[in-house]
């Protein structure tokens, strides 16, 4: 179990308060189906996903980075216990999609990316280091089947 300070909290909190979840979770999806194209093997059900236009202009690439977003939200509603919250979804991403778990750590970092971009300059180190360590944790629990 991961011990969180009263600082780690809030900031997470704060993180996920200040961001358009929308927002971030489309452009934090387009720049991991960009950067890492092999990524997009998972997504073969999306339709055109040939080139970085039609990747932005993506409605279900839009979609599927809020759902994201909104996972993540209710991890950061589950502090105390993000490996139950992902549970079914670490099963789901195992089992049935058999999706590589490298990919969760590229699509957490073009996540910092975007967020970083969204807040800047209130995105100061040590918010950064939180967000890498609730990052850390949604993708060992998002793990937890593969093990």
């Amino acid at each position: 179990m991961v011990q969180w300070t009263d600082f780690e909290r809030s900031a997470i909190q704060e993180v996920f308060a200040k961001i358009d979840a929308a927002s971030v979770g489309h452009q934090a999806l387009t720049r991991c189906l960009v950067v890492y194209p092999w990524t997009q093997r998972y997504f073969g059900n999306f339709g055109n996903l040939y080139n970085a236009a039609a990747i932005v202009g993506n409605p279900k690439v839009a979609a599927h980075g809020l759902t994201v977003v909104r996972s993540l939200e209710k991890a950061v509603k589950n502090l105390d216990n993000i490996k139950a919250e992902y549970a079914d979804l670490s099963v789901l991403h195992s089992e049935k999609l058999h999706v590589d778990p490298e990919n969760f750590r590229l699509l957490a970092d073009c996540i910092t990316i975007v967020v970083a971009s969204a807040m800047g300059a209130s995105f100061k180190a040590e918010v950064h280091a939180v967000l890498h360590k609730f990052l850390a944790v949604v993708i060992s629990a998002l793990g937890r089947q593969y093990h």
